[in-house]
């Protein structure tokens, strides 16, 4: 059984899970592995590595490699060709479906196929939603931000996500967003979904945590927080504890 495959049961089983985001362009290996092993006794499920585009190969290789070994998944959270490195457990095949810009739709990832494969990663494929404000990752990958407002077109790009195949959808308000996705559209992409629902951006805090537990996210990823805090145990401790408690 493969990784997404055991997360994905534990998931189906009545569980969620929680994923650490660290990003190498913030953090050299002995950061990194400080935050993951912090990250990992707090109770995350799994690591993500990647998400800027300001770091290189040799450095998210270096980072994937100093924090194995720690019980938990890695999982790339790809930028591009310098995100695909041997040694971790899964990729995220992302396509950013409301992007103004093919490339980020398909192109790049048609791109990097073949690299995928000769590393022999294993995948998930997912529906990747920008909402407002979006952040960085919007302006980079071109994105037109689904508007707070607009629940029915969240909706409907989680409803194309998933008759495309895809292996779920991920709701990203941004690294670093004043605040997260609205509970509102959580509970109703939620509702229609019949594949994990992974929500980030914005929630530094038990209160916001809870808000998404209760309106239907599956998997909640924290990075800026980790960034912010450094990592401080009993901080994700009581964030994890909230969407996993409720």
């Amino acid at each position: 059984m493969g990784v997404w495959d055991r997360l994905r049961g534990r998931i189906d089983y009545g569980e969620r899970l929680h994923f650490t985001l660290i990003d190498p362009e913030k953090a050299d290996p002995a950061t990194a592995k400080d935050w993951a092993e912090r990250a990992v006794e707090a109770g995350t499920d799994a690591i993500m590595v990647g998400g800027s585009a300001g770091f290189t190969e040799r450095e998210m290789s270096s980072v994937v490699s100093s924090i194995r070994g720690l019980g938990v998944p890695i999982i790339i959270f790809p930028s591009g060709s310098r995100s695909l490195v041997s040694g971790a457990d899964l990729l995220l095949f992302l396509s950013l479906m409301n992007s103004r810009d093919p490339r980020f739709i398909v192109g790049i990832q048609a791109s990097l196929s073949r690299r995928v494969l000769e590393l022999g990663l294993e995948t998930v494929g997912v529906g990747y939603l920008i909402v407002e404000p979006g952040m960085k990752v919007g302006e980079v990958g071109r994105a037109d931000p689904i508007p707070r407002d607009r629940v029915d077109l969240a909706v409907a790009y989680a409803l194309a996500a998933q008759f495309m195949g895809m292996g779920a959808v991920y709701l990203e308000a941004g690294s670093g967003a004043p605040e997260p996705v609205p509970a509102r559209m959580i509970r109703a992409v939620s509702e229609v979904l019949r594949v994990p629902l992974i929500v980030g951006g914005g929630v530094r805090d038990p209160a916001s945590a809870m808000e998404a537990a209760r309106a239907g996210a599956d998997i909640l990823v924290t990075g800026t927080l980790v960034e912010e805090t450094g990592a401080r145990k009993e901080i994700l401790s009581s964030v994890i504890e909230a969407f996993k408690g409720d």
